[in-house]
């Protein structure tokens, strides 16, 4: 994945009603091992991570790099929301030169069913909207993940297309920010 582009990062803290969308710290460290070891978590990502490994490969502050917010409730990161462009090579895109803009999110299993992960999401394609105009937003799901298609419904991604990547159906959609709150 490459990086946003002219986006100055990282951008003020985001506040919703219960989060914040903010940068990582060096606090964060054990639940990004925890986020990526969880076997719950890597259903539809190809899998959890060995914790031993992920220990080793953690830099001391995980994640800072721009696209990348911590999602915090309460002071503790509960699951992280990725906007990163879309890497040319992999299947669906809404443009001849690919390079869109992409959505994802991995939430703590502790932090499911709550309405969390709507909440971030929206609050960062908001943030992007704002930040980058009439640019649109992909995103792609395993079609077996009845959660991330809800999600993707409720934020308003309309489907594009599917197909088969990783060995399972993927489901791709796109949104739009037909008028930029502002």
């Amino acid at each position: 994945m490459t990086e946003l582009g002219p986006v100055a990062w990282p951008p003020a803290p985001i506040r919703t009603e219960r989060l914040v969308l903010r940068e990582p710290e060096a606090w964060d460290r054990a639940a990004f091992i925890e986020l990526f070891a969880s076997p719950e978590v890597g259903t539809y990502i190809g899998g959890p991570r060995a914790r031993d490994e992920l220990e080793r490969a953690v830099p001391e502050v995980p994640g800072r790099r721009p696209g990348l917010f911590v999602i915090d409730l309460d002071g503790a990161m509960i699951g992280i929301v990725t906007l990163d462009r879309r890497d040319a090579e992999r299947p669906g895109h809404i443009r001849p030169d690919a390079g869109e803009a992409e959505l994802g999110y991995m939430f703590l299993p502790e932090a499911w069913g709550r309405g969390y992960a709507a909440e971030a999401c929206a609050a960062a394609l908001d943030w992007f909207a704002e930040t980058l105009p009439s640019e649109p937003v992909v995103l792609c799901t395993q079609t077996a993940n009845d959660r991330s298609m809800r999600l993707a419904a409720m934020l308003g991604f309309t489907e594009v297309e599917q197909f088969e990547e990783f060995g399972a159906e993927q489901w791709f959609g796109v949104w739009s920010s037909v008028t930029p709150s502002g």
